[in-house]
């Protein structure tokens, strides 16, 4: 997610009007119906009062016209991408992909892989939500907090390499793989069992597959980042799970989310971006891993 390059200016002046125009639609839609919309459960009580989610103060009754002003962390994240030189690595088209989905569900629980100058961008357009952030380099996290002190991120550690990639594809295959349930118990070496005790207890509504970095050979690739994306899908406890992964150009990405996210849930494909929907697995128990063809 950290950009190699800077894109040209009309590329940039392209995806912020993009980007101002959806905020400003996204944010009166929200608000004319904020009496209706519903986000999920946080994993306790003061977790949601920490991430409220409603646009307007829920302890008093105010116009619709007051509840339009546009909050404070959505200027700053406009005055942002307007005055920055560097732009999101995904296309405008690729962007579309996710933000149509967190228009219809945000606000929402929204994991992302990769913590980068988009960042800032995603955790706007998923206002009134919870948007957690998972990076491998420490030191990328100082920087980015340094520039965006709200966004809430977390290190992670990836033992595998892209080198490794075929040799987890077939322990991938296994029965063990196939099991449901809390990836911090899974038997599988594909689940990654390291990370912070409340992402496996949240229930998210969408997942973002764009990093560990999967480039080059002794680099951490995202083979367990897509297996534990999948197996966090399914293991809500019902409805479904928005999972998009980024980059699937690449061997890695293609191969492994066709296997674990499965090709019977892809949506669609934009670009370089993956689009899956996963329902629940515990909802329905002998739903198989991946649906028949």
């Amino acid at each position: 997610m950290k950009p190699k390059t800077q894109n040209p200016l009309n590329l940039k002046l392209i995806i912020f009007g993009f980007f101002l125009a959806f905020l400003l639609i996204l944010f009166i839609l929200r608000s004319n119906f904020s009496s209706s919309s519903s986000s999920k459960p946080l994993t306790n009580k003061e977790e949601e009062a920490q991430y409220p989610t409603s646009s307007c103060p829920p302890d008093h009754q105010l116009s619709t016209s007051s509840c339009t002003k546009i909050p404070s962390s959505l200027v700053q994240a406009l005055l942002h991408y307007t005055t920055s030189n560097i732009t999101p690595q995904q296309t405008i088209k690729e962007i579309s992909v996710t933000s149509q989905v967190l228009e219809r569900k945000s606000p929402c629980n929204f994991l992302v892989f990769g913590l980068g100058h988009d960042s800032f961008m995603w955790s706007s357009l998923n206002h009134g939500g919870r948007t957690v952030f998972l990076e491998e380099d420490r030191s990328w996290i100082q920087q980015i907090k340094q520039r965006f002190t709200t966004l809430e991120s977390y290190h992670v550690y990836y033992d595998s390499r892209v080198r490794d990639a075929d040799d987890l594809m077939e322990i991938g295959k296994g029965e063990e793989c196939k099991v449901v349930g809390d990836a911090r118990h899974s038997k599988c070496q594909l689940s990654l069992k390291g990370l912070p005790a409340k992402i496996y207890e949240i229930e998210w509504d969408l997942i973002m597959v764009d990093a560990p970095t999967g480039y080059f050979e002794d680099a951490p690739g995202r083979m367990s980042a897509i297996y534990t994306a999948g197996l966090m899908a399914r293991n809500r406890k019902d409805g479904e799970t928005d999972v998009f992964v980024h980059d699937v150009n690449r061997v890695v990405e293609d191969q492994f989310s066709k296997a674990f996210l499965c090709e019977g849930y892809m949506r669609e494909q934009e670009g370089r971006l993956r689009h899956f929907t996963i329902p629940s697995h515990r909802a329905s128990g002998d739903r198989p891993f991946c649906p028949e063809s």
